[in-house]
Parts: structure tokens; sequence; C-alpha cells
């Protein structure tokens, strides 16, 4: 079959998928292709182009087919769609939050989540609230990813892994020390990462609103 810049990138999209990112090499790519590394060069210059080139090609899954009603309502979906893709390809969450994608599926996720706001403040104001909503979901995102693959390397899940910390937490906490997470501990709600990413988010779209409403100084 012929080599394109198409089948490279799903080939590293599929490495990644079962290794990381550190199982994406041009070497390793082209031996997944069954093709010598140098063929490879005629389509990827380096490996920082094969990894914007493989996020662009997961933004094609986080695209919605039709857009949102309104703005809140696309910055929601853009939240929840980006975590469904990184969960399916965990290595996303490594690669978010750097420089702007400049892929054709990263810059019609940006066209999209600006028009959605269009005209309802100032540019300046409506780059704020794109970046507020994308600091707290990519911070999410990461910490639920890095809790997953701390579930794998040690074999325990959260809950496991709460109560093995348990006699440790309880000494410390009757030591009188640390009164207010001693409340937290005992009074808190323990949310599932699904719940308390739709939580959170809310409270920005929230915060974000009052923003948009707010008249200009």
């Amino acid at each position: 079959m012929p080599l394109d810049r198409e089948r490279i990138v799903a080939a590293a999209v599929a490495l990644a998928d079962e290794g990381g990112l550190e199982a994406v090499s041009v070497r390793k790519v082209a031996a997944r292709l069954d093709a010598g590394p140098m063929r490879l060069y005629r389509y990827i210059s380096t490996k920082e182009e094969l990894f914007d080139l493989m996020v662009d090609e997961v933004q094609a899954e986080i695209l919605p087919e039709e857009q949102p009603g309104d703005w809140r309502e696309a910055l929601g979906v853009l939240a929840g769609r980006t975590r469904q893709a990184a969960l399916r390809h965990e290595w996303l969450a490594d690669l978010l939050g750097g420089r702007p994608a400049l892929g054709p599926n990263g810059l019609a996720m940006t066209e999209a989540t600006l028009a959605a706001l269009d005209g309802l403040a100032d540019v300046d104001t409506v780059m704020r609230a794109v970046e507020t909503v994308s600091a707290y979901y990519i911070g999410a995102i990461r910490r639920e990813i890095t809790n997953l693959r701390a579930e794998r390397v040690t074999g325990l899940s959260k809950h496991d892994w709460q109560r093995a910390s348990g006699p440790h937490v309880t000494r410390m906490l009757a030591t009188g020390r640390f009164p207010a997470l001693a409340k937290a501990v005992h009074e808190g709600t323990d949310m599932d990462a699904e719940a308390s990413f739709a939580t959170g988010l809310e409270w920005v779209l929230d915060a974000v609103a009052v923003k948009l409403t707010d008249p200009p100084a």
C-alpha cells in the first residue's frame, strides 16, 4: 500500500494509544508501516511535527457535528468532548495546553469556539473567557489521566489507595494540626471523576457568564 501522511499519522496514533508518546518515533512508526525510516521523512520533518499532526487528527473527534445553540453549550461541549477524547487517547493530555494548534481541525475548533462568543463582549473579554474555560478543563483532564496512570502503575484503585492510606491519614489528623483538612475528610462528599469534572465546569461557566454580562468599565 502506498505511503502517505494519513497512514503515518494513523500509525503514530495507534502506537501512542498502545504505549504513550514514548512509544512513538519515526523509526517505530516506519516499522509499523513496514517501511524504511527515511521514507517517512518525505512526509514528516520531525517527531514534534508528527505530534502536532496526531493532535489535529484527534481534534477531528472533538469537533461537534453541529454547532451548539449558545456560547455556554458550545464551551461545555468542547470541554466534555475533549475529556472523552483524552480518555480514549491518554497521550493527548500530555500535549494539551501548549502553543495553539494550527492544523485544520485545531483551527476549526478555535473558530467554532470564538464564533459562539462573537458579539457577547469585546474581543479581549472573549479571549479571556476561552482561556479560562480551557485552563480549567485541561487541568482537570490532566489530573484525571494522572490518576488513571497511577492506578495502573500501583495496581490500586482510588478506593483501594484511600483504604491503604487511611491509617496514616488518621494518625496525622489526630494531631490536631490539620483541622480544615479533617473537616473535609470527614464531612466532604466523594465525587467520581465525571461528576467532579461536570461540577467544576459549571462553576467556571457561571463565572464566565458574569464577565460576559458585566457592562464595560
